[in-house]
């Protein structure tokens, strides 16, 4: 029974972790689209990168150190939920913002949200091995519930539309969340109220020592002794090569979507008018492909599950340059986003819990914000900018918000891009990654 609390507080916990994420990480595009800022998506996205490849590591080393993890899990919500709350008020008081001032405070919300991603993974590690719990078969459960989480803020945000003042209704116009600063309100609220309930979570105690450290043990920078070992070096520099991919679609797939809005034979699909929520089948498939982590991780090993993610990144890119909102192409978009379950989550949550693995104790915390370094942090800012000056080399955006291809196969010629690199890194990985799995 005490297990089952447990494991519902951490439920409760991933929940709104994701469900902050979710509120915009999709549909972002189509708001800067709409109010000038088009050109710049790639840059808002690479903000996320730019910022994981410091403020995780810093962030890992106070949670090891000197905050409870779950108390600094908090605090981090808290500031950047209200940065969240500054956006929808400066969308709501200039149709067209300053980009200085927006951009700024988006940086300040996103340096301080995108640690507790490694940070919430280590409060519900340390919570589960605190009770006897096995991380690899109780944690990916517990995780699918923030994919969940992602998606109902997903749909919310596709039809949720402003009316006056915060009020809100279900309907079909240019009003919706989706396009409108809105999608800021409902990430910053349940920001705040994750804030709130961190303080209820068991304490996650730090590791008090007596032996004398040096600056970089102090510090955090131990994580890197991680590199001394071939293995995981290798595992961390194609962490950050497939990490590249992470946020290509998070940054352009709705933009791309919806642009089909602007072709009158698909003008009134229902795909391009409901590009978040058809985005969100590929959160529902990463629901589902959690659940098959324990299995294979522990029958194929880290290289495997590696492997298959990178590949199913081709399938990702590659159905997105042949389809179309029309049925029967449609069905590609629909592949596109079944794989995706598989693309993210056979790497981003079986690389985490490797890395939990094999990491010393004292260094988790950090393992982890390294781990986020290189894949949302160093590879996402890479592949994020790369991507951007791709899309706007064959696509630009017109006077009425959608992002178009100059020739008519301007889009398609990204995407096979896209699919292009992911097939190299994985063939690279497949021969340059030596690792002899034991089965358990």
């Amino acid at each position: 029974m005490k297990d089952n609390s447990l494991k519902g507080r951490l439920v409760v916990l991933n929940f709104l972790q994701f469900a902050v994420w979710g509120a915009y990480l999709t549909c972002m595009g189509n708001y800067l689209g709409r109010a000038g800022m088009g050109a710049e998506i790639s840059w808002f996205y690479a903000i996320q990168g730019i910022v994981s490849i410091f403020m995780p590591a810093i962030i890992g080393v106070i949670a090891d150190k000197f905050v409870q993890p779950q108390r600094l899990l908090g605090i981090c919500h808290l500031i950047a939920g209200v940065m969240m709350l500054g956006l929808c008020y400066l969308g709501m008081s200039d149709a067209m913002p300053d980009k200085t001032l927006f951009m700024s405070v988006y940086t300040v919300s996103v340096a301080f949200y995108m640690p507790t991603l490694a940070l919430s993974n280590s409060v519900a590690f340390t919570i589960l091995k605190n009770n006897g719990m096995d991380t690899v078969k109780c944690f990916p459960p517990i995780r699918t519930m923030g994919t969940i989480g992602f998606i109902l803020t997903m749909w919310f945000v596709n039809c949720a539309t402003s009316t006056n003042g915060f009020g809100f209704t279900l309907a079909e116009d240019a009003n919706k969340f989706q396009y409108t600063e809105m999608q800021f309100l409902v990430s910053g609220v349940l920001s705040v109220l994750l804030f709130l309930y961190s303080f209820s979570l068991p304490v996650c105690p730090l590791v008090k020592t007596n032996e004398k450290k040096s600056l970089a043990s102090t510090f955090g920078f131990d994580a890197f002794k991680l590199f001394k070992s071939r293995q995981m070096a290798l595992f961390f520099i194609f962490s950050a090569l497939l990490g590249m991919s992470l946020q290509v679609t998070n940054s352009f797939a709705t933009p791309f979507i919806t642009s089909f809005k602007a072709i009158p034979e698909m003008a009134d699909t229902f795909g391009a008018n409901n590009a978040t929520m058809l985005v969100s089948l590929s959160q529902v498939a990463e629901a589902l492909c959690i659940l098959l982590i324990p299995f294979f991780l522990k029958r194929f090993g880290i290289k495997v599950v590696m492997l298959i993610a990178m590949f199913a990144w081709v399938f990702r890119f590659g159905f997105f340059g042949l389809g179309t909102p029309e049925f029967p192409s449609v069905i590609l978009f629909i592949l596109s986003c079944i794989v995706y379950g598989v693309a993210f989550d056979f790497f981003n949550v079986s690389g985490g819990l490797y890395v939990d693995q094999v990491c010393d104790p004292s260094v988790r915390a950090s393992g982890q914000g390294l781990f986020m370094l290189m894949t949302n942090g160093i590879g996402a800012t890479v592949g994020t900018l790369s991507a951007g000056a791709i899309i706007n080399h064959f696509c630009e955006w017109n006077a009425d918000g959608f992002l178009l291809g100059k020739t008519f196969d301007g889009w398609s010629t990204c995407w096979y891009i896209f699919a292009g690199y992911s097939l190299v890194v994985g063939i690279l990985f497949m021969f340059l990654f030596k690792y002899k799995h034991e089965r358990k």
